[in-house]
């Protein structure tokens, strides 16, 4: 019988996506990128200190994903995976010295800031606190970086940023303990903002590397 309701694109899960990308549906990777691009640009933000760098390795990323894409075998998740990716050329750029994170890098929970509803002003000083925060975690040694990012900022698992890292769990735990204890408790409680609205990348950013990258992948 004629399936006359298909689900949506948006709808379909990472390992959907991936089969029919994989089978020449290429239009789809787009999905993938807007569904991550965000966990993609804090992964690599965690290592790489530059923004402008931080996209160009976002790119080559996405374009590595893609070129091995066939390789994706299913046992973990698609976004480890992706994330792997994404840390490698990272780690790539900051030369010889930034390799040793993957071995050295990595948790008790850091306490996560309530949010309130502010008025007008509120809003303008938690914009400038989060930039304040921003600078902060970007001042951070590169091993303790990358932990908080991954695990507190972007909020994943102790298991996941563990396999993302090529680290233990109790590694993780320790290296985030520490980066916990670098960041003043203080500090979070007059931000008024919390870990997940750091380093944002959304809107017209997120757009921008769409394009670019699709038109990149089309072309291979």
């Amino acid at each position: 019988m004629l399936n006359l309701d298909p689900k949506p694109r948006e709808q379909l899960t990472d390992i959907e996506i991936v089969r029919r990308i994989v089978a020449g549906e290429t239009a789809l990777f787009e999905i993938i990128m807007r569904r991550y691009n965000q966990r993609v640009y804090r992964a690599i933000r965690a290592i790489v200190r530059d923004e402008h760098e931080a996209e160009d390795a976002m790119q080559q990323a996405y374009v590595n994903a893609y070129a091995h894409l066939h390789q994706f075998a299913e046992r973990s998740s698609f976004i480890t995976w992706l994330t792997r990716i994404a840390i490698n050329e990272a780690l790539a750029r900051v030369k010889p010295r930034a390799l040793q994170l993957a071995a050295d890098i990595d948790d008790t929970l850091m306490n996560k800031l309530e949010s309130k509803t502010p008025d007008p002003e509120q809003q303008a000083a938690a914009s400038e606190m989060r930039r304040v925060v921003e600078n902060e975690i970007a001042a951070l040694p590169p091993h303790y970086r990358a932990v908080l990012m991954l695990r507190e900022v972007e909020g994943l698992s102790t298991a996941e940023t563990a396999e993302c890292l090529d680290l233990n769990e109790d590694a993780v735990k320790q290296r985030l303990h520490r980066a916990r204890t670098m960041l003043r408790d203080n500090l979070y409680r007059r931000a008024g903002v919390t870990l997940e609205n750091a380093f944002t990348f959304g809107y017209s950013r997120c757009d921008r590397i769409v394009a670019i990258v699709m038109e990149r992948i089309t072309s291979l």
